[in-house]
């Protein structure tokens, strides 16, 4: 098998089985977006506990790559600090951008490697980001609401 279909493998797996998918309770944040290019929607919620992700849920509407790049990214910030998962969104931001010219980093990346192929077409990249800037909204919010709730 050759890395592009590995990678769609991937892709489709997150697509037909996806993780952290359905809006849960509670949470600090939620958020809208939608690709105007596309029409691809997601409403995104993060919860925190100080700074540590518990748990981002989402209800996604669009192509497998957008709702692919949700599971993926459940998978990769759940659990961790949120600088940590900034730093993960980075890493993921830096690959898309990259027109594929950008060597994954898979120790950080995880399956979030199968979107290399992505970054070759710059229409799809809004697609596989769009829950990755939802996440990030919801959580500046999260941090946000958290903070002045503290003063």
């Amino acid at each position: 098998m050759n890395v592009d279909a590995l990678y769609q493998e991937i892709i489709l797996d997150h697509y037909k089985k996806p993780h952290g998918a359905g809006l849960r309770d509670p949470y600090e944040a939620e958020v809208h977006h939608v690709n105007p290019t596309c029409g691809d929607e997601i409403t995104l919620r993060v919860h925190l506990d100080g700074d540590k992700v518990l748990d981002v849920s989402y209800d996604a509407e669009g192509c497998s790559i957008s709702q692919a790049s949700a599971s993926v990214l459940n998978d990769l910030v759940v659990g961790k600090t949120v600088p940590e998962g900034l730093a993960v969104l980075d890493e993921f931001q830096t690959l898309m951008q990259g027109r594929g010219q950008v060597e994954p980093n898979e120790d950080v990346l995880e399956d979030g490697i199968a979107f290399a192929g992505v970054a070759q077409f710059p229409a799809r990249v809004k697609c596989a980001l769009l829950s990755w800037m939802a996440w990030k909204d919801a959580t500046a919010q999260a941090v946000t609401n958290e903070s002045e709730e503290g003063r």
